[in-house]
């Protein structure tokens, strides 16, 4: 089986796990605190907040923007379902916008007409490790009032120009689960440059107490904590955070071989007729958590995928939120024509570091074959209906 992704983990994130544990100390401490730091740094952001998984992180984010019952966020619909539930978890309305075809992210160009006076924060995804067109939808949204949090769960070490993902936006917020770029299992983290956001954020994570548990319970004094507003259990562990330190120091190991295993697919299938090939815009640093192609028209995708599982290939798609029952009831009439084309034309191929050249070529050959059967299956039907129906026209519909 070539499966999604393959996690790139071993023995020095097992034995900082280990540390952790005889340690005595298992929650929220010392080494999340220095993970923070190492994020941070990297991205170029004067703060990090490590929380349990990043759908709580943009929760948190979203609260710290101000962002409240009855208010309403622009967002992409192509996404995670996490995207649209963070910002109900907040009280506000997702209100959903069509992306760009070619780097599948927010289009940037309709955000203004969905502002209403109800819009206090704009939600860009940057998909599948490419950033969205930050500088726009920041200059749109500083224009309007509003803030900007941006959920790139998939996208840690992308950049724009010389800027990393992470240090653009108000609020961005990051995963690291088993598969994005680095992981510590379950996690996620907020980055900012807010002072005072970044210290209610902290607060908020652990009830949001006036004192962590840190402090309380390592200091020589009785310190009685309180608790001023509605607070959330959304901590990460310290044992998380110790693998979370030794995935960093391979962070850019790890961007790099994903970028160069991006380029091998891309030259495998460069000759390949029936597919659209991932997008990179000038002066973007793609990392490719996910590789994407998108199939021609006359190709089913259920049939793709079904056909490279049956060679033990992998693949996943990305939804369109507005599509699934929860948001559909709600928006029983929304048409995205983009968002449905991509949720309906698209596939994910596998894709992490320790992909061998031998996989690849089994996921290309995978890929070309059921491409070739899919088209063979369509003029197998044609044949079939115009024996039945031999005076149906050849002209094609249009």
């Amino acid at each position: 089986m070539i499966p999604i992704s393959r996690l790139s983990i071993g023995v020095a994130e097992a034995n900082a796990a280990s540390e952790v544990i005889q340690s005595g100390w298992i929650a929220q401490g010392k080494r999340t605190e220095k993970f923070e730091q190492l994020v941070a740094n990297y991205v170029g952001s004067r703060h990090a907040i490590a929380v349990s998984s990043a759908t709580t992180g943009i929760h948190l984010a979203l609260v710290a923007a101000g962002v409240k019952a009855g208010d309403e966020v622009i967002c992409p619909s192509y996404s995670f379902i996490a995207t649209a539930n963070a910002i109900v978890y907040a009280g506000a309305t997702p209100v959903f916008i069509d992306i760009d075809p070619q780097t599948y992210n927010i289009n940037s160009c309709l955000i203004e007409a969905a502002i209403t006076p109800r819009t206090t924060a704009i939600l860009p995804v940057s998909q599948v490790g490419l950033a969205a067109d930050l500088d726009e939808i920041k200059r749109i949204a500083h224009k309007h009032k509003l803030v900007v949090v941006e959920d790139a769960a998939p996208s840690l070490g992308a950049k724009v120009g010389d800027r990393f993902v992470g240090s653009i936006s108000d609020f961005t917020v990051f995963s690291f689960d088993a598969r994005k770029i680095l992981t510590t299992g379950e996690g996620g983290i907020i980055t900012t440059n807010d002072d005072d956001a970044a210290m209610r954020l902290r607060a908020m994570r652990a009830h949001s107490a006036s004192a962590s548990m840190l402090s309380r319970h390592t200091s020589s004094n009785v310190v009685l904590e309180q608790y001023p507003e509605l607070g959330y259990n959304y901590k990460m562990t310290d044992i998380a955070a110790a693998i979370g330190i030794v995935q960093m120091d391979r962070v850019e190991e790890f961007v790099a071989e994903r970028r160069r295993l991006a380029s091998r697919y891309a030259e495998l299938l460069s000759e390949e007729d029936k597919i659209e090939l991932p997008y990179e815009p000038a002066e973007y640093r793609h990392v490719f958590q996910s590789f994407t192609v998108r199939l021609r028209s006359n190709h089913s995708q259920l049939f793709v995928m079904s056909e490279m599982a049956k060679d033990l290939v992998a693949t996943r798609r990305v939804i369109a939120c507005h599509l699934e029952g929860i948001y559909r009831r709600q928006q029983p009439n929304l048409f995205l024509p983009e968002s449905e084309a991509a949720c309906n034309r698209t596939l994910l191929l596998p894709m992490f570091v320790g992909l061998t050249e031998a996989e690849q070529d089994l996921v290309v050959k995978s890929l070309r074959s059921a491409l070739k059967f899919s088209e063979m299956d369509k003029e197998k039907k044609l044949a079939s209906h115009m024996k039945i129906s031999p005076t149906v026209p050849l002209t094609p519909a249009r």
